[in-house]
């Protein structure tokens, strides 16, 4: 009910009850007087009321004054008593009204979603269409928003029907290779970081070539990978992870049993997450957890795959309660983990590939630390010191974790 009905139908209460009493006063004052009354019928009180409340005040005008004003004292302190407790409920909801916001802001933030999803109108709508319709080939294959039916905002992934959306090739004049050739080179080159570009370009002057070849497809999806990771623009790095995430549905559709299939496309769901939204981000993780069980039963022996699961288990494992409890409500289940298991996953790495990058020391040594193993997490931070940095994903200094170290050693000693 409004403010404003409220307070109307409040003052018509008060007012009736100050009316009903001034004529019941009216009405004794006439009798004890012993002046004739006639009320009409509508406000006749009836010979039972009389011979129920006012047997014993005839006789004493001042006892029946008090007795009146005493009840319209208590009428009104329900009255102000109401009164109070809308004003006390207008407060909360007013509160409500500040909190809520700020509530989503940092539930949104605190699970990660970078991404604000904004509510757009027809009138954008149908504007965009007609943009759309104007738009080069080459800006429409990538990966330019699309809208879901609710009127959403939403990242356009390329369809599987789809061609390969390619630049065309960088080279004028192409060396033709054979596939083996060819794939040797291409992993050769990508062992080099600076190489990571040219092992790309050599696949995109190939791609009609070996278009339908799966040990090409899925390497084209590792190479758009490198090409995020290389890029520093977030354009170029949605349009990279989006391409390539492509590629990857093509390749686990057309080789389900082959692990370097749902390795890449694996790798490549979590990027497109980057720029997604916060349901988004929760189906990619689940689509991430599954293509990596997945290749992981298909390459047992990988060590690159479980230093994924580890990096997925330990964040998991630092979702806190409202995370979880809101993920859980929004989206439905989500998978739980625990540091151990992330330890798990990283010693696995260390026990098939020694020495296999500073990264995987430094979460190891990470691990250590929840668990308050200090000493084994000191071990594993002096071998990431020692350990030369070869990629970009194993720099010490990524996200922040040199840093994090240092901070913790110093506050120990």
């Amino acid at each position: 009910m409004p403010h404003s009905t409220n307070k109307e139908l409040i003052f018509g209460i008060m007012a009736g009850t100050t009316g009903i009493s001034l004529l019941l006063l009216w009405y004794h004052k006439a009798r004890k007087s012993r002046t004739a009354l006639n009320l009409p019928k509508f406000l006749s009180l009836g010979s039972k009321f009389d011979a129920m409340t006012f047997q014993d005040e005839t006789y004493n005008g001042r006892g029946t004054v008090a007795i009146f004003q005493g009840r319209q004292l208590q009428i009104l302190e329900k009255l102000n008593e109401l009164l109070t407790n809308m004003e006390e409920l207008k407060e909360e909801i007013r509160v409500l009204k500040e909190i809520v916001p700020k509530l989503e802001e940092y539930i949104q933030g605190e699970l990660g979603g970078k991404i604000t999803v904004h509510r757009i109108s027809p009138q954008h709508r149908a504007r965009k269409r007609r943009l759309a319709t104007v738009q080069s080939p080459t800006t429409g294959n990538s990966s330019e928003e699309a809208e879901s039916e609710g009127g959403y905002i939403t990242a356009n992934t390329d369809t599987e029907e789809q061609s390969f959306p390619v630049p065309k090739a960088f080279n004028t004049h192409i060396e033709e290779l054979h596939l083996d050739v060819l794939l040797q080179k291409v992993d050769n080159l990508r062992m080099n970081e600076s190489s990571k570009m040219e092992s790309f370009e050599l696949l995109c002057d190939h791609k009609e070539k070996f278009r339908d070849e799966i040990e090409f497809i899925w390497r084209f999806a590792r190479a758009y990978g490198d090409m995020y990771e290389l890029s520093t623009n977030a354009q170029e790095k949605k349009h990279y992870a989006n391409i390539g995430k492509t590629l990857g549905e093509k390749a686990i559709t057309r080789a389900p049993m082959n692990g370097h299939c749902h390795l890449w496309y694996a790798v490549l769901c979590g990027y497109v997450s980057e720029f997604e939204g916060l349901q988004n981000k929760i189906n990619y993780g689940h689509r991430f957890k599954e293509h990596l069980d997945k290749a992981i039963q298909f390459l047992p022996e990988e060590p690159f795959l479980y230093y994924l699961k580890g990096r997925y288990c330990y964040t998991v494992s630092k979702l806190s309660w409202i995370e979880k409890k809101m993920a859980a409500t929004l989206f439905g289940k989500i998978p739980s983990s625990t540091v151990e298991e992330a330890l798990q996953n990283f010693l696995k790495v260390e026990e098939l590939h020694p020495g296999f990058s500073k990264s995987n020391y430094l979460f190891l040594a990470k691990c250590y630390i929840d668990l308050e193993q200090t000493d084994d997490a000191v071990k594993f931070c002096n071998l990431a010191v020692l350990l030369p940095c070869v990629t970009k994903e194993v720099s010490p200094n990524r996200d922040g974790e040199g840093c994090y170290f240092h901070q913790y050693f110093s506050s120990s000693r």
